[in-house]
């Protein structure tokens, strides 16, 4: 197999306020691309709306090949990869993976204290993550869970019942 025909998921940084527009142009380009959002009330004078936001502000993600890499330029408005001494850093699919089911399933689980510590490393059994695995990075009370997403450089919140992890 030809290694530049293999796809690879790479965050773009955007400029401020573009993601959308870039999203969309990025899929009619037919470029894979994933742009994780929220709904959010606005307030204005005479209204209020629920609107779609990014929860990553300035980056989306791409799916691309070694011959698409540059392809995404044709984009107006992306500043560039995200990446670390000069080279696009390589997202891990199990990282975009985990981050996806985190945003479409808008989790709320639970944890008990005491059988989660920091630095160790989990795998998921059952519940949206199954089959995923993550580091916890810290646990905050009872009831959220930091699992670190570390290609991305984020932290992904989440609210985990340790009946769907295994060491």
């Amino acid at each position: 197999m030809d290694t530049t025909d293999i796809q690879k998921w790479f965050a773009l940084y955007t400029k401020p306020k573009s993601e959308k527009k870039i999203f969309s142009e990025l899929t009619e380009s037919g470029i894979e691309a994933y742009l994780p959002l929220r709904k959010e009330l606005r307030l204005w004078s005479d209204r209020k709306k629920w609107i779609d936001v990014p929860i990553i502000s300035s980056y989306i993600f791409v799916r691309v090949s070694q011959l698409e890499y540059r392809k995404v330029f044709e984009v107006k408005n992306i500043v560039g990869y995200v990446s670390y001494k000069g080279k696009a850093v390589v997202i891990p699919d199990m990282e975009m993976e985990i981050m996806k089911r985190a945003v479409e399933n808008k989790l709320e689980f639970s944890v008990e204290k005491g059988k989660l510590q920091k630095g160790k490393k989990i795998k998921f059994t059952s519940g949206p993550f199954m089959g995923l695995s993550g580091e916890i990075t810290e646990i905050k009370g009872v009831k959220k869970l930091y699992l670190r997403i570390k290609n991305v450089g984020f932290t992904l919140i989440a609210n985990i019942d340790d009946q769907f992890l295994s060491d």
